[in-house]
């Protein structure tokens, strides 16, 4: 059985929030060529339990991960260690310190690791929903995703557009989201009643960091160079 909050931070929780993965039906490589994209979220979720600290030390524990403990860092100091606790500094990283305090948050998440799904997205949308509420952040949805895909770009180092945040933080299972990843303009798009979404698992493993999506990405951008465009 794994700990509860209580057991590995010896508080209950302020707060418990969580956020979709996301499965994209039209717009393949789309988004970061402001394109249009149509993703749906899936009812797998990533889960948060949070509470605020006194001082600007974070502790982290993901449930997925268990056997790595706890994670422990400080607002401010974040360093990039390449495995998933990234995720996490990259979102306290993106808001520039702007949480007072620490926190503590432990983390559930049924959304598959290297599935193409999002799982680092529902991650990001989580944990900026927890900080959001934890420390009255003026932040709405939109920008909500703006800063997950900050924190993927500038801290992770995945050069990833905006659809897989604003999916996360925008989309649900009754509805896809046409986004316009240009302008950020968007609507729903109703799902059909008694439709199912399948997912098919290729057993290809999918990394936006190091994986052909930063090749494809960096052939985007030259072909939009010799073009003479800002985006294709």
């Amino acid at each position: 059985m794994q700990p509860s909050f209580e057991a590995l931070f010896g508080v209950a929780p302020t707060l418990s929030v969580d956020a979709p993965g996301r499965v994209n039906l039209i717009g393949e490589h789309t988004d970061y060529n402001g394109g249009f994209v149509l993703p749906a979220a899936i009812p797998q979720r990533t889960r948060v339990q949070a509470s605020a600290r006194a001082d600007r030390t974070v502790r982290l524990w993901s449930a997925q991960f268990s056997g790595q403990g706890l994670h422990t860092y400080v607002i401010g100091q974040e360093a990039h260690t390449g495995g998933w606790v990234d995720y996490v500094k990259g979102m306290t990283h993106a808001l520039g310190g702007t949480p007072l305090s620490g926190f503590d948050a432990r983390i559930e998440s049924d959304v598959p690791v290297g599935s193409g799904l999002s799982s680092s997205a529902a991650l990001e949308i989580a944990i900026g929903r927890a900080l959001r509420d934890l420390f009255h952040l003026n932040v709405d949805d939109v920008e909500l995703a703006r800063i997950g895909q900050r924190a993927e770009n500038e801290f992770v180092g995945a050069p990833v557009g905006i659809m897989d945040q604003m999916a996360c933080s925008l989309a649900d299972t009754t509805a896809a989201l046409f986004l316009d990843t240009r302008s950020l303009a968007h609507e729903r798009v109703r799902l059909p009643e008694g439709a199912a979404l399948l997912v098919v698992d290729s057993g290809v493993s999918h990394d936006h960091a190091s994986g052909d999506y930063r090749v494809r990405r960096t052939e985007c951008a030259e072909a939009a160079r010799l073009l003479g465009v800002a985006m294709l």
